[in-house]
Protein backbone atom coordinates (compact mmCIF):
# COMPACT_ATOMS: atom_id res chain seq x y z
CA UNK A 1 0.00 0.00 0.00
CA UNK A 2 1.45 3.35 -1.09
CA UNK A 3 1.63 5.91 1.67
CA UNK A 4 0.62 9.47 0.79
CA UNK A 5 3.38 12.04 0.98
CA UNK A 6 3.21 14.17 4.11
CA UNK A 7 1.78 17.65 3.87
CA UNK A 8 4.30 20.47 3.68
CA UNK A 9 4.17 23.35 6.15
CA UNK A 10 3.49 26.39 3.97
CA UNK A 11 5.80 29.33 3.59
CA UNK A 12 3.48 32.22 4.46
CA UNK A 13 4.21 35.60 2.91
CA UNK A 14 0.72 37.02 2.53
CA UNK A 15 1.77 40.28 4.15
CA UNK A 16 4.40 40.64 1.43
CA UNK A 17 1.69 40.91 -1.26
CA UNK A 18 -0.92 42.76 0.80
CA UNK A 19 -1.29 46.20 -0.82
CA UNK A 20 -1.57 49.27 1.37
CA UNK A 21 -4.43 51.65 0.75
CA UNK A 22 -3.69 54.78 2.79
CA UNK A 23 -1.97 56.65 -0.05
CA UNK A 24 -5.14 56.54 -2.17
CA UNK A 25 -7.48 58.69 0.00
CA UNK A 26 -4.65 60.94 1.22
CA UNK A 27 -3.49 61.84 -2.30
CA UNK A 28 -7.09 62.18 -3.49
CA UNK A 29 -7.91 64.74 -0.81
CA UNK A 30 -4.68 66.67 -1.40
CA UNK A 31 -5.13 66.66 -5.18
CA UNK A 32 -8.78 67.72 -5.04
CA UNK A 33 -8.04 70.47 -2.51
CA UNK A 34 -5.21 71.81 -4.64
CA UNK A 35 -7.40 71.69 -7.75
CA UNK A 36 -10.22 73.62 -6.08
CA UNK A 37 -7.79 76.25 -4.82
CA UNK A 38 -6.23 76.66 -8.28
CA UNK A 39 -9.56 76.87 -10.11
CA UNK A 40 -12.08 78.49 -7.76
CA UNK A 41 -13.73 80.03 -10.81
CA UNK A 42 -13.38 78.08 -14.04
CA UNK A 43 -14.03 80.96 -16.37
CA UNK A 44 -14.34 80.33 -20.10
CA UNK A 45 -13.05 76.95 -21.26
CA UNK A 46 -10.54 77.23 -24.08
CA UNK A 47 -8.76 74.73 -26.27
CA UNK A 48 -6.45 73.62 -23.46
CA UNK A 49 -9.38 73.07 -21.09
CA UNK A 50 -11.20 70.93 -23.63
CA UNK A 51 -8.01 68.94 -24.22
CA UNK A 52 -7.45 68.28 -20.51
CA UNK A 53 -11.13 67.39 -20.07
CA UNK A 54 -10.52 64.52 -22.48
CA UNK A 55 -6.93 63.60 -21.64
CA UNK A 56 -7.07 63.66 -17.85
CA UNK A 57 -10.47 61.92 -17.72
CA UNK A 58 -9.39 59.11 -20.06
CA UNK A 59 -7.93 56.75 -17.39
CA UNK A 60 -11.12 56.76 -15.27
CA UNK A 61 -12.23 53.22 -16.20
CA UNK A 62 -8.76 51.86 -15.41
CA UNK A 63 -8.86 53.67 -12.07
CA UNK A 64 -12.24 52.18 -11.18
CA UNK A 65 -11.16 48.66 -12.16
CA UNK A 66 -7.91 49.07 -10.27
CA UNK A 67 -9.58 50.25 -7.07
CA UNK A 68 -12.06 47.40 -7.29
CA UNK A 69 -9.18 44.93 -7.66
CA UNK A 70 -7.22 46.52 -4.81
CA UNK A 71 -10.15 46.19 -2.43
CA UNK A 72 -10.82 42.66 -3.64
CA UNK A 73 -7.21 41.63 -3.03
CA UNK A 74 -7.24 42.97 0.52
CA UNK A 75 -10.53 41.22 1.23
CA UNK A 76 -9.37 37.89 -0.23
CA UNK A 77 -6.09 37.90 1.68
CA UNK A 78 -7.99 38.27 4.95
CA UNK A 79 -9.80 35.01 4.16
CA UNK A 80 -6.95 33.17 2.44
CA UNK A 81 -6.62 29.52 3.58
CA UNK A 82 -3.85 28.54 5.95
CA UNK A 83 -2.34 25.30 7.12
CA UNK A 84 -0.18 22.57 5.60
CA UNK A 85 -0.31 21.93 1.87
CA UNK A 86 -0.30 18.40 0.44
CA UNK A 87 2.11 17.63 -2.38
CA UNK A 88 0.56 17.71 -5.85
CA UNK A 89 0.38 14.32 -7.54
CA UNK A 90 -0.28 15.70 -11.04
CA UNK A 91 2.72 16.37 -13.27
CA UNK A 92 3.99 19.93 -13.69
CA UNK A 93 6.07 21.19 -16.61
CA UNK A 94 7.97 24.43 -16.08
CA UNK A 95 8.62 26.14 -19.43
CA UNK A 96 11.38 28.75 -19.70
CA UNK A 97 11.87 30.08 -23.23
CA UNK A 98 15.07 32.05 -23.80
CA UNK A 99 16.82 33.70 -26.72
CA UNK A 100 19.97 32.05 -25.43
CA UNK A 101 22.36 34.98 -25.64
CA UNK A 102 25.35 35.23 -23.32
CA UNK A 103 23.97 38.44 -21.79
CA UNK A 104 20.78 36.63 -20.73
CA UNK A 105 22.58 33.60 -19.28
CA UNK A 106 23.14 34.93 -15.70
CA UNK A 107 19.43 35.54 -15.18
CA UNK A 108 18.52 32.18 -16.72
CA UNK A 109 20.84 30.36 -14.30
CA UNK A 110 19.15 32.13 -11.40
CA UNK A 111 15.69 31.08 -12.63
CA UNK A 112 16.65 27.44 -13.20
CA UNK A 113 18.26 27.25 -9.75
CA UNK A 114 15.10 28.66 -8.13
CA UNK A 115 12.95 25.85 -9.53
CA UNK A 116 14.37 23.59 -6.80
CA UNK A 117 11.77 25.22 -4.52
CA UNK A 118 9.11 23.19 -6.35
CA UNK A 119 10.49 19.80 -5.33
CA UNK A 120 8.73 19.33 -1.94
CA UNK A 121 5.28 20.18 -3.30
CA UNK A 122 5.61 19.09 -6.94
CA UNK A 123 7.61 15.85 -6.85
CA UNK A 124 6.58 15.08 -10.45
CA UNK A 125 7.91 18.19 -12.16
CA UNK A 126 10.31 18.83 -15.02
CA UNK A 127 12.02 22.07 -16.08
CA UNK A 128 12.12 22.70 -19.84
CA UNK A 129 14.42 25.40 -21.22
CA UNK A 130 13.46 26.24 -24.81
CA UNK A 131 16.24 27.62 -27.01
CA UNK A 132 16.79 28.37 -30.68
CA UNK A 133 19.09 26.20 -32.74
CA UNK A 134 22.54 27.75 -32.92
CA UNK A 135 22.04 30.27 -30.09
CA UNK A 136 25.23 31.66 -28.57
CA UNK A 137 24.76 30.17 -25.10
CA UNK A 138 23.55 26.73 -26.21
CA UNK A 139 26.47 24.79 -24.73
CA UNK A 140 26.21 26.55 -21.36
CA UNK A 141 22.45 26.02 -21.23
CA UNK A 142 22.73 22.32 -22.05
CA UNK A 143 25.17 22.01 -19.15
CA UNK A 144 22.64 23.36 -16.63
CA UNK A 145 21.76 20.65 -14.09
CA UNK A 146 18.26 19.25 -13.81
CA UNK A 147 16.77 20.70 -17.00
CA UNK A 148 15.44 19.31 -20.24
CA UNK A 149 16.68 21.48 -23.11
CA UNK A 150 14.35 21.78 -26.10
CA UNK A 151 15.97 23.16 -29.24
CA UNK A 152 13.70 24.77 -31.82
CA UNK A 153 15.03 23.92 -35.30
CA UNK A 154 15.80 26.87 -37.56
CA UNK A 155 13.55 25.38 -40.22
CA UNK A 156 10.55 24.94 -37.93
CA UNK A 157 7.42 26.78 -39.03
CA UNK A 158 4.02 26.78 -37.36
CA UNK A 159 0.90 26.33 -39.52
CA UNK A 160 0.08 30.04 -39.14
CA UNK A 161 3.63 31.30 -39.51
CA UNK A 162 4.01 32.48 -35.91
CA UNK A 163 7.44 33.84 -35.00
CA UNK A 164 9.49 34.87 -31.99
CA UNK A 165 8.65 33.65 -28.47
CA UNK A 166 5.19 32.33 -29.42
CA UNK A 167 6.84 30.08 -32.03
CA UNK A 168 9.16 28.64 -29.37
CA UNK A 169 6.24 28.07 -26.98
CA UNK A 170 4.24 26.34 -29.69
CA UNK A 171 7.11 24.04 -30.67
CA UNK A 172 7.62 22.98 -27.05
CA UNK A 173 3.88 22.39 -26.74
CA UNK A 174 3.89 19.94 -29.65
CA UNK A 175 6.43 17.74 -27.83
CA UNK A 176 4.64 17.22 -24.53
CA UNK A 177 1.63 15.30 -23.24
CA UNK A 178 -1.53 17.13 -22.20
CA UNK A 179 -1.42 15.91 -18.61
CA UNK A 180 -1.27 18.01 -15.47
CA UNK A 181 -0.23 21.64 -15.46
CA UNK A 182 2.21 23.95 -17.22
CA UNK A 183 3.99 26.82 -15.46
CA UNK A 184 5.44 29.51 -17.71
CA UNK A 185 8.40 31.56 -16.51
CA UNK A 186 10.52 34.14 -18.31
CA UNK A 187 14.27 33.67 -18.35
CA UNK A 188 14.68 36.38 -15.70
CA UNK A 189 11.78 35.59 -13.35
CA UNK A 190 12.71 33.22 -10.54
CA UNK A 191 10.41 31.68 -7.94
CA UNK A 192 10.63 31.15 -4.19
CA UNK A 193 9.24 28.74 -1.57
CA UNK A 194 6.14 30.93 -1.17
CA UNK A 195 5.53 30.60 -4.92
CA UNK A 196 5.50 26.80 -4.64
CA UNK A 197 3.09 26.97 -1.69
CA UNK A 198 0.52 29.07 -3.52
CA UNK A 199 0.90 27.16 -6.78
CA UNK A 200 0.13 23.92 -4.95
CA UNK A 201 -2.78 25.49 -3.09
CA UNK A 202 -4.19 26.74 -6.40
CA UNK A 203 -3.90 23.33 -8.08
CA UNK A 204 -5.61 21.58 -5.15
CA UNK A 205 -8.55 23.98 -5.34
CA UNK A 206 -8.75 24.25 -9.12
CA UNK A 207 -11.15 21.38 -9.75
CA UNK A 208 -13.57 22.41 -7.00
CA UNK A 209 -13.37 26.06 -8.06
CA UNK A 210 -13.68 25.36 -11.77
CA UNK A 211 -10.38 27.04 -12.62
CA UNK A 212 -8.03 26.28 -15.49
CA UNK A 213 -5.58 29.19 -15.26
CA UNK A 214 -3.95 31.17 -12.48
CA UNK A 215 -1.46 33.99 -12.17
CA UNK A 216 0.37 35.58 -9.27
CA UNK A 217 2.41 38.71 -8.62
CA UNK A 218 5.52 39.84 -10.50
CA UNK A 219 7.96 41.63 -8.19
CA UNK A 220 11.41 43.21 -8.62
CA UNK A 221 13.88 42.79 -5.75
CA UNK A 222 16.35 45.65 -5.28
CA UNK A 223 19.40 43.44 -5.66
CA UNK A 224 18.33 42.33 -9.15
CA UNK A 225 18.20 45.88 -10.49
CA UNK A 226 21.37 47.34 -11.99
CA UNK A 227 19.87 50.85 -11.82
CA UNK A 228 18.08 52.08 -8.70
CA UNK A 229 16.30 54.75 -10.78
CA UNK A 230 14.83 52.16 -13.15
CA UNK A 231 13.99 49.94 -10.19
CA UNK A 232 11.84 52.81 -8.95
CA UNK A 233 10.34 53.28 -12.42
CA UNK A 234 9.21 49.62 -12.48
CA UNK A 235 7.38 50.01 -9.15
CA UNK A 236 4.16 50.44 -11.09
CA UNK A 237 4.16 46.85 -12.38
CA UNK A 238 3.47 44.77 -9.24
CA UNK A 239 0.77 47.27 -8.27
CA UNK A 240 -1.10 46.31 -11.43
CA UNK A 241 -1.02 42.65 -10.38
CA UNK A 242 -2.79 43.33 -7.07
CA UNK A 243 -5.30 45.75 -8.61
CA UNK A 244 -6.23 45.63 -12.32
CA UNK A 245 -5.23 41.99 -12.87
CA UNK A 246 -6.79 40.95 -9.58
CA UNK A 247 -10.05 42.46 -10.85
CA UNK A 248 -9.92 40.77 -14.26
CA UNK A 249 -7.93 37.53 -14.15
CA UNK A 250 -8.97 37.20 -10.50
CA UNK A 251 -12.66 37.23 -11.34
CA UNK A 252 -12.41 34.62 -14.04
CA UNK A 253 -11.86 36.33 -17.39
CA UNK A 254 -8.44 37.86 -18.18
CA UNK A 255 -9.53 40.50 -20.68
CA UNK A 256 -6.81 42.89 -19.46
CA UNK A 257 -4.17 40.37 -20.55
CA UNK A 258 -1.67 38.17 -18.73
CA UNK A 259 2.03 38.11 -17.93
CA UNK A 260 4.22 35.55 -19.62
CA UNK A 261 5.75 34.78 -16.23
CA UNK A 262 4.18 32.92 -13.32
CA UNK A 263 1.40 31.80 -15.65
CA UNK A 264 -0.09 28.46 -14.56
CA UNK A 265 -2.45 26.73 -16.98
CA UNK A 266 -3.88 23.24 -17.37
CA UNK A 267 -1.87 21.38 -19.98
CA UNK A 268 -5.00 20.28 -21.85
CA UNK A 269 -6.25 23.89 -22.07
CA UNK A 270 -2.89 25.15 -23.33
CA UNK A 271 -2.86 22.37 -25.93
CA UNK A 272 -6.36 23.38 -27.06
CA UNK A 273 -5.50 27.08 -27.45
CA UNK A 274 -1.86 26.75 -28.51
CA UNK A 275 0.49 29.64 -29.31
CA UNK A 276 0.15 29.74 -33.09
CA UNK A 277 -1.43 33.18 -33.42
CA UNK A 278 0.20 34.39 -36.64
CA UNK A 279 3.38 36.17 -37.77
CA UNK A 280 2.66 39.57 -36.21
CA UNK A 281 2.21 38.22 -32.68
CA UNK A 282 4.53 40.10 -30.31
CA UNK A 283 2.60 39.96 -27.01
CA UNK A 284 1.79 36.27 -27.06
CA UNK A 285 0.76 36.27 -23.40
CA UNK A 286 -1.95 38.90 -23.94
CA UNK A 287 -3.20 37.09 -27.06
CA UNK A 288 -3.37 33.83 -25.10
CA UNK A 289 -5.36 35.69 -22.44
CA UNK A 290 -7.99 36.87 -24.92
CA UNK A 291 -8.29 33.42 -26.47
CA UNK A 292 -8.72 31.95 -22.99
CA UNK A 293 -11.35 34.59 -22.16
CA UNK A 294 -13.26 33.64 -25.31
CA UNK A 295 -13.12 29.87 -24.85
CA UNK A 296 -13.09 29.48 -21.05
CA UNK A 297 -14.85 32.49 -19.51
CA UNK A 298 -14.94 32.57 -15.72
CA UNK A 299 -12.22 29.93 -15.31
CA UNK A 300 -9.14 31.99 -14.36
CA UNK A 301 -8.04 33.21 -10.94
CA UNK A 302 -5.39 35.19 -9.07
CA UNK A 303 -3.20 33.80 -6.29
CA UNK A 304 -0.78 35.50 -3.87
CA UNK A 305 2.41 33.77 -4.99
CA UNK A 306 5.31 35.85 -6.25
CA UNK A 307 7.96 35.61 -8.92
CA UNK A 308 11.13 37.68 -8.86
CA UNK A 309 12.29 39.54 -11.94
CA UNK A 310 14.97 42.07 -12.82
CA UNK A 311 14.35 45.61 -14.01
CA UNK A 312 16.01 46.77 -17.26
CA UNK A 313 19.66 47.66 -16.78
CA UNK A 314 19.60 50.93 -18.77
CA UNK A 315 17.12 53.62 -19.77
CA UNK A 316 17.54 52.59 -23.41
CA UNK A 317 16.61 49.00 -22.52
CA UNK A 318 13.61 50.26 -20.53
CA UNK A 319 12.32 52.19 -23.56
CA UNK A 320 12.93 49.25 -25.92
CA UNK A 321 10.99 46.95 -23.59
CA UNK A 322 8.02 49.35 -23.49
CA UNK A 323 8.22 49.83 -27.25
CA UNK A 324 7.79 46.09 -27.82
CA UNK A 325 4.83 45.91 -25.45
CA UNK A 326 3.20 48.98 -26.98
CA UNK A 327 3.59 47.74 -30.54
CA UNK A 328 2.25 44.30 -29.67
CA UNK A 329 -0.71 45.54 -27.63
CA UNK A 330 -1.76 48.08 -30.26
CA UNK A 331 -1.78 45.43 -32.98
CA UNK A 332 -3.62 42.97 -30.74
CA UNK A 333 -6.25 45.55 -29.79
CA UNK A 334 -6.92 46.17 -33.48
CA UNK A 335 -6.89 42.56 -34.72
CA UNK A 336 -10.21 41.24 -35.96
CA UNK A 337 -9.20 37.67 -35.22
CA UNK A 338 -10.43 38.25 -31.65
CA UNK A 339 -14.10 39.25 -31.16
CA UNK A 340 -14.51 42.92 -30.31
CA UNK A 341 -16.26 42.27 -26.99
CA UNK A 342 -13.11 40.50 -25.76
CA UNK A 343 -10.86 43.30 -27.00
CA UNK A 344 -12.77 46.26 -25.60
CA UNK A 345 -10.96 46.52 -22.27
CA UNK A 346 -7.57 45.99 -23.88
CA UNK A 347 -8.47 48.55 -26.56
CA UNK A 348 -9.37 51.06 -23.85
CA UNK A 349 -6.11 50.43 -22.00
CA UNK A 350 -4.09 50.84 -25.20
CA UNK A 351 -5.83 54.13 -25.96
CA UNK A 352 -5.03 55.38 -22.47
CA UNK A 353 -1.39 54.37 -22.89
CA UNK A 354 -1.25 55.89 -26.40
CA UNK A 355 -2.25 59.27 -24.98
CA UNK A 356 0.26 59.10 -22.10
CA UNK A 357 2.72 61.38 -23.96
CA UNK A 358 0.04 64.08 -24.16
CA UNK A 359 -1.28 63.62 -20.60
CA UNK A 360 2.00 64.75 -19.04
CA UNK A 361 1.37 68.08 -17.31
CA UNK A 362 4.60 69.51 -18.72
CA UNK A 363 3.51 68.72 -22.27
CA UNK A 364 0.03 70.16 -21.67
CA UNK A 365 1.34 73.41 -20.20
CA UNK A 366 4.05 73.67 -22.86
CA UNK A 367 1.57 73.38 -25.72
CA UNK A 368 -0.81 75.71 -23.89
CA UNK A 369 1.92 78.35 -23.62
CA UNK A 370 2.65 78.06 -27.34
CA UNK A 371 -0.99 78.68 -28.27
CA UNK A 372 -1.51 81.30 -25.55
CA UNK A 373 -4.01 79.32 -23.48
CA UNK A 374 -2.79 77.82 -20.18
CA UNK A 375 -6.22 77.49 -18.58
CA UNK A 376 -6.40 73.73 -17.93
CA UNK A 377 -9.66 73.82 -15.96
CA UNK A 378 -12.25 71.20 -17.05
CA UNK A 379 -15.45 71.83 -18.94
CA UNK A 380 -17.51 70.93 -15.85
CA UNK A 381 -16.27 71.46 -12.31
CA UNK A 382 -17.09 67.98 -10.97
CA UNK A 383 -14.44 66.54 -13.26
CA UNK A 384 -11.88 67.88 -10.82
CA UNK A 385 -12.85 65.06 -8.48
CA UNK A 386 -12.41 62.54 -11.32
CA UNK A 387 -8.98 63.96 -12.10
CA UNK A 388 -8.02 63.81 -8.45
CA UNK A 389 -9.07 60.13 -8.30
CA UNK A 390 -7.07 59.28 -11.42
CA UNK A 391 -4.03 61.12 -10.08
CA UNK A 392 -4.37 59.44 -6.68
CA UNK A 393 -4.57 55.98 -8.26
CA UNK A 394 -1.46 56.67 -10.33
CA UNK A 395 0.49 57.81 -7.27
CA UNK A 396 -0.83 54.86 -5.25
CA UNK A 397 0.38 52.48 -7.98
CA UNK A 398 3.97 53.67 -7.64
CA UNK A 399 3.90 53.78 -3.84
CA UNK A 400 2.23 50.37 -3.40
CA UNK A 401 4.40 48.78 -6.07
CA UNK A 402 7.53 50.14 -4.42
CA UNK A 403 6.49 48.52 -1.15
CA UNK A 404 5.80 45.18 -2.86
CA UNK A 405 9.21 45.28 -4.56
CA UNK A 406 10.95 46.20 -1.33
CA UNK A 407 9.27 43.29 0.50
CA UNK A 408 10.59 40.94 -2.19
CA UNK A 409 14.16 42.12 -1.58
CA UNK A 410 16.83 40.69 0.70
CA UNK A 411 16.37 43.78 2.87
CA UNK A 412 12.57 43.80 2.89
CA UNK A 413 12.04 47.18 4.53
CA UNK A 414 10.72 50.00 2.34
CA UNK A 415 12.87 53.06 3.02
CA UNK A 416 11.29 56.49 3.47
CA UNK A 417 13.61 58.10 0.94
CA UNK A 418 12.62 55.53 -1.70
CA UNK A 419 9.02 56.65 -1.40
CA UNK A 420 10.13 60.27 -1.68
CA UNK A 421 12.26 59.41 -4.71
CA UNK A 422 9.51 57.48 -6.50
CA UNK A 423 7.08 60.37 -6.02
CA UNK A 424 9.61 62.88 -7.31
CA UNK A 425 10.44 60.61 -10.24
CA UNK A 426 6.89 60.04 -11.54
CA UNK A 427 7.17 62.82 -14.19
CA UNK A 428 10.42 61.28 -15.47
CA UNK A 429 9.01 57.76 -15.40
CA UNK A 430 6.02 58.98 -17.40
CA UNK A 431 8.37 60.38 -20.03
CA UNK A 432 10.21 57.05 -20.29
CA UNK A 433 6.90 55.20 -20.67
CA UNK A 434 5.85 57.80 -23.26
CA UNK A 435 9.05 57.32 -25.25
CA UNK A 436 8.35 53.60 -25.49
CA UNK A 437 4.78 54.24 -26.60
CA UNK A 438 5.84 56.75 -29.26
CA UNK A 439 8.38 54.31 -30.69
CA UNK A 440 5.74 51.56 -30.63
CA UNK A 441 3.25 53.77 -32.46
CA UNK A 442 5.85 54.55 -35.13
CA UNK A 443 6.57 50.86 -35.68
CA UNK A 444 2.85 50.13 -35.95
CA UNK A 445 2.39 52.96 -38.44
CA UNK A 446 5.23 51.51 -40.53
CA UNK A 447 3.80 48.00 -40.18
CA UNK A 448 7.26 46.99 -38.98
CA UNK A 449 7.16 43.54 -37.38
CA UNK A 450 10.64 42.51 -38.36
CA UNK A 451 12.22 42.37 -34.90
CA UNK A 452 11.45 41.08 -31.43
CA UNK A 453 13.90 42.99 -29.23
CA UNK A 454 15.08 41.16 -26.12
CA UNK A 455 17.00 43.25 -23.59
CA UNK A 456 20.10 42.11 -21.72
CA UNK A 457 19.50 40.35 -18.41
CA UNK A 458 22.74 40.52 -16.45
CA UNK A 459 21.32 39.53 -13.03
Amino acid sequence: MTRAAPAVVPVRTLDAVRPGIAALPVVFVLALTTSLLMWPDRGATGITGWATTFLWSLPTLTTLIGIRGLLRTRSRLRRWPDGPVAPVTEPLVVVIPTIGRLDTLPALRRVVHSCAHLRPLFPDHVVEVVIEEGCAAAAAIEALPGVRVITVPRAYETPNGTRFKARANHYALTLRDSDGWVLHLDDDTAIGPDTATELARFVHGADAGGKDLGQGVLTYPRELGASRLLWLADAIRPAGDVSVFAATTGTGTPRAGLHGELLLVRAVVEAEIGWDFGPRTVVEDARFALEFARRHPGRSDWFPGRCFGATPATAAAFVVQRERWARGLIELALTRAVPLRHRLLLLHNVIVWAFVPFQHVGVVLGIGALIGDTNTSPVVSWLQAVWAANFAYSVWSYCAGLTLNARASADDRPRWWEHAAVLAGIPLFSLLESAGMVRGLVRCARRDASVFPVIAKPR
